[in-house]
């Protein structure tokens, strides 16, 4: 038996239609998204603004609060947006509210507020809507002043009982002045702020000039100009890829100048808080990765909105590579991504370069003066027409008063009469006798003489394409003259900040350091130091020391022969007791730590168990940035890792290698294979009978003129360069036997 896929059949259920659950939800999913996109992410490019910001600036107007008038409630503002016009959370409506009236969101604030508006260290402190007062800036004049000049389209609102418009009539194109960011469906948007004269004088050029280019545009719109004084170090030609192809980034740093000996930052990159910054350098000062820092201190006040001062070391300082390193390393230098993704006149979103944007602006200006012209141009014709009616009724004003009063139907007796129409006789009609008794011809012929004027001026206009853009051109001009101003962002040419090596950022120093049987690391300043003399935790004591610089990376070897690495400087001090190393490593269940080494990179170290095996490796090969370290050394079962021992010159040094039995062998370096890791060669022989009992104590590198003392119990006994070839031989021999008394070794060391 075979089943055929067939298509669902659609069924209607007491008048609903039924659907696959899988097409009902690819529908609707497909409707919200483009609800998201259209309706609440992006901003549409007439006005610049989202439905939530529109909806705000048109109650705003529709409750009076202009720029002149006093000041109301926020919560009467957002009750009127969520009860007639956004049917969403007042909290969210409130928030946009607060965005539009903060200057160091905003570059040119829509709304003025009254009272805690929150603060550029935390924009989200301000207070809630019911302590807080608001009105419009000056500037949303621009946006309002010719809403009612029949130049948008009216819609619904949600529920059908009010009409708001679809769009504000934006004398100016508010989408570049102030940005905005949005995420939707599938696509965001992120676009910058920038300065009102410079895009103005883009627009003047593009005007004159259709065929400009985006280079030529760039001649005036020459950056991003964020709210603050930041600069931005995007060079320019970065810049102009980003305004042709409408994507890239844009990279601001701080400010800083010196006081005396101090640093102080004066200005900081978009959104980025003095408290946030201060964080992150004091993280790092904590964790011992800014010794060139004394203090920072947070100055910022009324007067001074950024004033973060640091305190150096010393004036030895340089505040150039110091600041350099901060630039890279935390919100100092901050880069913001570029997306000019916006809702176009086709209402579709796109991507658009500069002069798209712009060319498409200019679009939506030419049709708003347009249509504001010919909305004028009716209301001119239309009081033209009853003039004329009025006119007629002032000449032959007997005549008129005389059919009023005796006719029955006055109305149609006035229009045959005069010829008038249907809106000259209302208009007579309702016209107070008082009125006309104080009309004169010449006001009336005045009026009309000046409409006339008027009418003619407005069809030349709308006729001529080029009086049209000179128009708009001088209320372009006329805006950037009244609402412009210098632009904040400087564009400054910058080299990219690198951050410092731990190693740079650190004195080099000599330091002990030091670990303890039960794990316990620390570093004490300076190679005097006695590990042995030092304080230890009860039950706790010396295990291994290796003496090394503050600049230098330390490597741990563990009884699985895993080796860990940190930087010297990173170390607990010797004042206290330390930290476990098991807090800054992540060994395997049981191991313990077994032994230590420091230096440079390229220097060579024995590595060797006490088996009698092992190999020469560089130091860069035990260190690593894994916390579960990386395998080194190859241990056979029962086997201990040594401590290393230091090469400074494999020719002329010899390995000394002792046993548990007094066996001491000694041998050149060189015989020993350099490797990266494994379990080495034999170094000295162990009979197999005694491989039980038997094992390596120590490997020394003994350098010509130096002296080895051989440690048993209390007793030391050194044996000086020369004094060693009673016990050479070759490689992974026997040795010779110490003299008798001697053959407990417990360790070796080199002087």
């Amino acid at each position: 038996m075979s089943f055929a896929m067939t298509e669902p059949v659609r069924t209607t259920f007491h008048g609903f239609e039924q659907l696959p659950l899988r097409e009902f939800a690819e529908r609707a999913y497909l409707d919200y998204s483009m609800y998201v996109v259209l309706d609440r992410a992006l901003p549409f490019i007439g006005d610049g603004l989202k439905p939530v910001q529109r909806r705000i600036i048109y109650s705003m107007s529709e409750l009076g609060l202009g720029a002149a008038a006093k000041p109301k409630k926020s919560a009467r503002t957002v009750g009127d947006v969520i009860g007639k016009y956004h049917p969403h959370g007042d909290s969210a409506c409130y928030e946009a509210l607060v965005l539009m009236a903060q200057p160091f969101s905003y570059r040119y604030p829509l709304i003025d507020g009254q009272g805690n508006f929150g603060s550029s260290d935390d924009p989200k402190s301000f207070a809630a809507m019911r302590y807080t007062e608001s009105k419009m800036t000056p500037l949303a004049e621009v946006l309002l002043s010719e809403l009612g000049h029949g130049t948008v389209d009216w819609t619904d609102n949600f529920d059908g009982t009010l009409e708001e418009p679809s769009w504000l009539p934006a004398r100016l194109p508010h989408l570049l002045l102030n940005g905005t960011t949005g995420i939707a469906v599938g696509m965001a948007t992120d676009v910058p702020p920038h300065n009102l004269s410079e895009v103005v004088s883009a627009c003047v050029r593009l005007l004159d000039d259709p065929d400009a280019t985006v280079r030529d545009l760039c001649e005036h719109v020459r950056g991003p100009d964020y709210p603050t004084r930041a600069e931005i170090i995007t060079p320019a030609s970065d810049l102009l890829q980003m305004y042709e192809t409408g994507h890239g980034g844009v990279r601001a740093r701080a400010t800083f100048e010196k006081e005396g000996q101090n640093i102080v930052v004066t200005a900081l990159p978009f959104q980025v808080s003095p408290s946030k910054v201060i964080e992150q350098i004091a993280a790092q000062m904590r964790a011992k990765k800014l010794p060139w820092l004394e203090d920072i201190r947070d100055e910022s006040d009324h007067a001074n909105p950024v004033r973060v001062v640091l305190v150096p070391r010393s004036n030895r300082v340089d505040a150039e590579q110091l600041m350099g390193h901060l630039f890279a390393t935390t919100d100092l230098e901050k880069t913001y991504r570029v997306n000019l993704n916006v809702i176009g006149l086709d209402g579709r979103p796109q991507v658009k370069n500069l002069k798209m944007l712009l060319s498409e602006w200019l679009r939506f200006r030419t049709d708003t003066v347009t249509r504001r012209l010919t909305h004028r141009l009716d209301k001119v014709e239309r009081r033209l027409h009853l003039l004329d009616g009025l006119l007629i009724a002032f000449l032959n004003l007997d005549e008129v008063i005389r059919i009023i009063r005796t006719e029955d139907e006055p109305r149609g007796v006035l229009q045959a009469r005069f010829g008038l129409s249907d809106a000259q006789v209302d208009y007579i009609l309702e016209t107070r006798l008082r009125q006309l008794a104080r009309l004169e011809e010449m006001k009336i012929r005045g009026e009309q003489a000046e409409l006339e004027a008027e009418r003619d001026r407005l069809i030349a206009t709308l006729d001529s394409k080029a009086k049209l853009r000179k128009l708009i051109k001088d209320e372009l001009l006329a805006d950037a003259k009244k609402y412009g101003d210098a632009r904040r962002s400087p564009l400054v040419a910058r080299g990219a900040a690198q951050a410092l090596d731990e190693s740079d950022l650190v004195p080099s120093e000599p330091v002990t350091i030091v670990v303890s049987e039960k794990g316990w690391v620390r570093a004490a300043k300076g190679h005097d130091v006695d590990p042995a003399g030092m304080n230890y935790r009860e039950g706790d004591g010396l295990l291994v020391f290796a003496r090394g610089r503050s600049t230098q990376q330390v490597a741990f070897l563990d009884s699985n022969g895993r080796s860990y690495s940190t930087i010297a400087h990173s170390l607990p001090s010797a004042r206290g007791n330390g930290e476990p190393l098991t807090g800054r490593f992540s060994p395997a269940a049981g191991a313990a730590f077994q032994a230590i080494a420091a230096g440079e990179n390229d220097s060579r170290f024995v590595i060797a168990s006490s088996h009698g095996y092992g190999f020469v490796t560089r130091f860069e090969n035990l260190t690593g940035r894994n916390k579960a370290g990386k395998a080194m050394l190859s241990l056979s079962p029962g086997s201990t890792v040594l401590q290393p021992a230091a090469v400074r010159d494999a020719e002329a040094d010899r390995l000394v290698v002792v046993t548990t039995a007094g066996h001491l062998l000694a041998f050149p370096v060189a015989e020993l294979p350099e490797l990266d890791k494994g379990k080495g060669n034999k170094i000295i022989e162990i009979p197999k009978a005694k491989r039980g009992t038997e094992q390596v104590v120590a490997v020394a590198v003994v350098a010509p003129g130096a002296s080895l003392l051989v440690r048993s119990g209390a007793r030391t006994m050194t044996l000086a360069f020369k004094e060693l070839e009673p016990y050479l031989g070759a490689r992974a021999s026997r040795g010779g036997l110490l003299p008798r008394g001697w053959q407990k070794v417990e360790g070796l060391t080199v002087e």
